[in-house]
C-alpha cells in the first residue's frame, strides 16, 4: 500500500492537482454567474407576472430567426426571468438558445446559449469545461479519469496507512514506551499534515471520485451498464398521451449537465404555446414548486413535459405530463417514487455539482478542493525531503519505499490482491493502465538496483 500509494502519488497526483485546481472554480461557478450575467437571470420590476404565453410570443419575436421552440422556463420568483428556449442546430450537443424576459413587462433582456438540464450560461459552461477536459475535447477527458479513477485508491490506500501509524504508536505505547508524535523535523511535520488533512477530507474526496467517475468515459460505460442491469436508472415520466403509441421523454440525464445528455425533440411552434398557461397552472396545482421547465410537444399525440429543475438548493425532481388541450394529467413521477440508488446518483452528482445546498455546497467543495491542494503539494514536499545527500554533478530525487513487500506476501492474500485488481483495472481502465505502467517502471528500477549493487 505505501510503494502504490507512493508510485500513484508521484506519477497520477499532477492530474489530482489540475482537477482540484479547476475542481475549485467549478464549485463556485453556479454562484459565479449570477455576478457574470445578472443581466439575464435578475430584473428589478415589480408586479404581476405577465401571462406566460404571452412571454413566450415576446421571447420568439425578439429572436428573429426561425428556430423551433422546445421549452419554456417559468420565472421562479421575484426578480427572476423566464427562459424562452429554443432548438438551434449550428449549437452542440446539449445546448439551446434561450431568450431571457422579464415576467413583469414581457420584455425580452438578451438571449444566450444554454447548457444542460440546469442550463448553465457561458461562463459556466466554460468553467464546466475545463474541469471535464480543459477545453482539449475528448483527448482531455482522459485527464479527468485518471484523476477521478485514482482519487479514491489514494486516498483508500492513505487510510491503510494513517490507520498502521497509529496502531503501530498505540502498540509502543501499550508496551511502556513514552510516544510522542514527532514534529521536530521538517519532514515529520509536512508528514502530519499531510495526513490530518487527507484524513479531514476523505469522506467528500470518495464522493467525489465516485461521481468522477460516472462522467468517465470508459469507467462511466461500465457504470453506466452496471445501473442498467441493477435496475438503478433515473425514471421519466411518459409523455405518451392516452390512445397513442410513443416512448417515455426523458428531460436530460442525471449526467446532462456534465457530459451532453437527451433533451427534448424540437417542436413547431403552431398553437401550442398559447397552451403553456394551462400546463404552468396544472403543474402549480400538482405540487411542483420549484423551478420548472415545460416542454413543448413536437407531435399532436405528445403531452407537455413539466419537470422540477436541478437548481441549487432543490433536492427533488418530480414531473407530470400534462394533455395542454384539456389541462388532464395524463403521467406523474414523484421523486420520492425513484428508486433508491437514481436518488444516490442524483444527489451524489448535485453535491458534486454545488447545487444541492446551494452557497453552503460550494463553500465546502471549495474548501475540500483548497485542502487536497495542501495534501498534494506536501505530498510532494515529503518526497522531496526523502531524497538522499546530493553528490556533485547530479540532482537528487527522493527515494522509493522499500522493496520486496509483494514478494514476502504469501499467495493466499496476494492471489485475491491480484485477481481485486484486474477487475478494478477492467471495470476502470485509467486505473488499469497506469498501475501496468508502475509495475513495469517499478520492476526496471529493482532490476537497476541489483545491477548497481552487484558491480
Amino acid at each position: 500500500m505505501l510503494r502504490l500509494h507512493f508510485y500513484a502519488g508521484v506519477f497520477v497526483a499532477p492530474f489530482i492537482l489540475i482537477a482540484a485546481v479547476t475542481g475549485a472554480l467549478y464549485a463556485v461557478a453556479p454562484t459565479l454567474e449570477t455576478f457574470t450575467d445578472s443581466h439575464l437571470l435578475h430584473t428589478d420590476s415589480t408586479g404581476p407576472a405577465k401571462p406566460l404565453s404571452q412571454q413566450v410570443a415576446a421571447g420568439t419575436a425578439a429572436l428573429g430567426q426561425d428556430l423551433p421552440l422546445i421549452a419554456v422556463a417559468p420565472a421562479q420568483g421575484a426578480g427572476d426571468t423566464t427562459r424562452i428556449i429554443f432548438s438551434d442546430p449550428t449549437l452542440g450537443d446539449s445546448q439551446r438558445r434561450a431568450v431571457f424576459i422579464d415576467p413583469v413587462t414581457a420584455q425580452p433582456l438578451g438571449d444566450s446559449v444554454v447548457y444542460g438540464s440546469s442550463g448553465a450560461l457561458p461562463t459556466r459552461t466554460w468553467i464546466d469545461e475545463l474541469h471535464r477536459d480543459l477545453h482539449l475535447g475528448d483527448f482531455g477527458r482522459y485527464y479527468s479519469e485518471i484523476a477521478a479513477s485514482w482519487l479514491w485508491l489514494i486516498a483508500l490506500a492513505g487510510l491503510v496507512l494513517w490507520f498502521r501509524r497509529v496502531r503501530a504508536r498505540r502498540e509502543r505505547r501499550s508496551a511502556g514506551w513514552l510516544v510522542r508524535p514527532d514534529r521536530s523535523r521538517p519532514r515529520a511535520r509536512t508528514l502530519n499534515w499531510h495526513a490530518v488533512v487527507g484524513m479531514w477530507i476523505l469522506p467528500v474526496l470518495l464522493l467525489l471520485s465516485v461521481t468522477g467517475m460516472t462522467w468517465s468515459k470508459y469507467a462511466g460505460e461500465h457504470v453506466d451498464k452496471l445501473r442498467s442491469e441493477m435496475s438503478w436508472t433515473t425514471p421519466a415520466v411518459s409523455a405518451t398521451l392516452p390512445g397513442s403509441i410513443g416512448p417515455a421523454m426523458p428531460m436530460g440525464g442525471e449526467h446532462a449537465d456534465h457530459m451532453g445528455g437527451g433533451m427534448p425533440a424540437a417542436a413547431p411552434t403552431g398553437n401550442k404555446a398559447a397552451l403553456v398557461d394551462t400546463v404552468f397552472a396544472v403543474a402549480r396545482a400538482n405540487g411542483l414548486e420549484g423551478p420548472l421547465e415545460i416542454s413543448i410537444p413536437a407531435a399532436d399525440d405528445t403531452a407537455f413535459v413539466a419537470k422540477e429543475l436541478r437548481r441549487p438548493g432543490v433536492l427533488t425532481t418530480d414531473s407530470i405530463a400534462v394533455n395542454g388541450s384539456t389541462g388532464v394529467v395524463t403521467d406523474t413521477l414523484r421523486y420520492s417514487d425513484w428508486p433508491l440508488m437514481a436518488k444516490l446518483t442524483n444527489w451524489g452528482i448535485q453535491f458534486h455539482m454545488g447545487l444541492m445546498f446551494g452557497l453552503l455546497n460550494q463553500l465546502l467543495l471549495l474548501a475540500i478542493m483548497v485542502g487536497l491542494l495542501t495534501v498534494v503539494v506536501r505530498g510532494y514536499l515529503m518526497w522531496w525531503r526523502r531524497r538522499p545527500t546530493k553528490e556533485a554533478g547530479k540532482v537528487a530525487l527522493g527515494r522509493a519505499p522499500r522493496r520486496g513487500a509483494l514478494r514476502q506476501t504469501p499467495l493466499i492474500v496476494l492471489v485475491p490482491f491480484a485477481v481485486a485488481a484486474a477487475i478494478v483495472g477492467w471495470f476502470a481502465p485509467m486505473i488499469g493502465i497506469p498501475l501496468l505502467g508502475f509495475l513495469f517502471v517499478d520492476a526496471l528500477a529493482g532490476l537497476a538496483a541489483r545491477r548497481r549493487a552487484a558491480a
